[in-house]
């Protein structure tokens, strides 16, 4: 077959794989917002000069998550969001697709199999699918990194290297700006210099790189953002937090951490790692850009990123899927294993990724924070506030209550207010909130000190109801 015959099919089918990837996405657009996506909007909603990081509130993310939040909610909100989710995920396969014909020119197959991988990560559920978050959001970025700097090595001409270099730098500094972790494109490029002894990319990359956060720094400023405060939430305060949780969260940290290992095996996704890494120790031809080992160090960047955060979250597992892409393409520069094998290895994933799409369908992932959202839309009146403690905000933006309390994710507390010596003068104070909304019966929990703010609460709050294990409290009439 000709390679105009063949690159026409790959495409299509790339193509496809994308589409496919993107539909898998789409029956779960439409369902109420998880934590995180609500809270994000109704950050976003109010950014602007406040009291806070980002506004009034606090969260300990860069300000391209946010300006991506804040084109959702002026879009329309929820479903602008989880379009945005869609579209990064088609994005993110069709640069696979593009980095498996670069890695790999004269084998057909490669695009192909890059997209795949990518296609089958991205959709499945057990690697936190179905809900947009910052790892989803900046895989674009990292993949569009990944291929600008790969073109800039690969490229004859010292001048079209430095724009390939500026646009890989101001994509993976894109990454950065989404979730402060996913600097995999920088990894990427250094063991790629390293290894190809082609240095042309540096300069390209260092450029674009401080543009596009100088650029971020700047539009976050004229919305109230202060350059200083923003480097405590993202680099300081990250590091406090990991101290919160390795020092407090000694009783749910090995059950999240099983529980994310189990999903990453579960995908067969190691599986798949371990049948192409063994592909890798055979040379590549002559002339070809070997991205072994910057595979490999992104790989492992990642695989730090996953392991070393402490939370444990699912979605946690979205980072990895560019060091699984480029790994795919290291082993597409190779012989690859044998068809049956490699056939067998896709299969699986397909397997995982169709079981776990067909037992979220059936089995809805339920929203806890539901009854209390109906309950408060049926008793909250105009102008009403409310504090939740602590992590849920996706109540405050579906009920339209705005929050007095800056921090409305439990680690921020955990951090900046663990005796709760803030919230417990706020609710003794003449601002306090209408409403306080708790997880349980008590303001305690791992890391939180709630002692003195309960005293305060049942001195100033009468209990409304109970629903679903929330608290609901009402501030008295004196």
């Amino acid at each position: 077959m000709t390679a105009p015959d063949w690159t026409r099919s790959a495409r299509a089918r790339v193509a496809a794989l994308a589409v496919v990837a993107g539909l898998c996405w789409l029956p779960y657009a439409g369902r109420r917002l998880s934590p995180d996506e609500g809270g994000l909007l109704l950050l976003a909603a109010q950014w602007s000069p406040g009291s806070s990081l980002y506004g009034d509130y606090f969260v300990d993310r860069p300000p391209g998550l946010i300006a991506l939040a804040a084109v959702a909610d002026a879009a329309g909100g929820g479903w602008a969001l989880r379009g945005l989710g869609i579209l990064a995920v088609v994005a993110t396969v069709v640069l696979s697709g593009v980095l498996g014909r670069l890695g790999a020119p004269d084998r057909p197959s490669a695009p192909v199999l890059t997209a795949a991988t990518a296609a089958l990560l991205t959709a499945t559920p057990l690697f936190g699918g179905t809900v947009v978050n910052g790892e989803v959001l900046g895989l674009p970025f990292l993949l569009g990194g990944i291929v600008a700097a790969t073109c800039a090595v690969r490229s004859e001409s010292g001048h079209a290297a430095l724009w390939w270099g500026v646009l890989a730098g101001a994509s993976g500094a894109g990454g950065a700006l989404v979730k402060q972790s996913l600097l995999d494109v920088f990894v990427f490029v250094v063991v790629l210099c390293l290894v190809s002894r082609r240095a042309r990319p540096v300069l390209g990359v260092t450029v674009g790189a401080a543009a596009a956060v100088g650029i971020a720094i700047w539009a976050a400023a004229a919305r109230g953002t202060d350059p200083g405060e923003l480097w405590d939430a993202v680099v300081v305060f990250r590091q406090q937090a990991a101290s919160v949780i390795a020092s407090s969260a000694t009783d749910t940290t090995p059950r999240r951490l099983g529980a994310m290992l189990l999903a990453l095996v579960a995908t067969g996704a190691p599986i798949l790692a371990v049948v192409l890494a063994r592909r890798l120790p055979t040379r590549v031809a002559p002339g070809v850009v070997d991205l072994r080992g910057p595979a490999l160090a992104t790989l492992a960047w990642e695989l730090f990123v996953v392991l070393g955060g402490g939370s444990y979250w699912l979605h946690y597992l979205m980072g990895l899927v560019p060091g699984l892409v480029l790994l795919t393409a290291a082993a597409c520069q190779r012989p690859l294993p044998g068809r049956r094998v490699l056939a067998a290895a896709y299969t699986l994933m397909a397997v995982s990724a169709v079981g776990a799409l067909a037992f979220v369908a059936v089995q809805p992932i339920q929203r806890p924070e539901h009854p209390v959202i109906a309950w408060l839309d049926d008793h909250a009146t105009p102008g009403d506030t409310a504090v939740v403690a602590f992590g849920a905000p996706n109540i405050l933006q579906a009920t339209g209550l705005r929050s007095p309390y800056p921090d409305l994710w439990s680690l921020p507390v955990r951090v900046h207010d663990p005796e709760l010596h803030d919230l417990g003068e706020l609710l003794d104070g003449p601002d306090r909130p209408t409403w306080v909304v708790i997880a349980g019966k008590s303001l305690g929990s791992w890391g939180i000190d709630g002692t003195n703010a309960d005293r305060i609460l049942a001195d100033h709050y009468d209990l409304q109801a109970t629903t679903d294990g929330w608290t609901i409290y009402r501030k008295d009439a004196q």
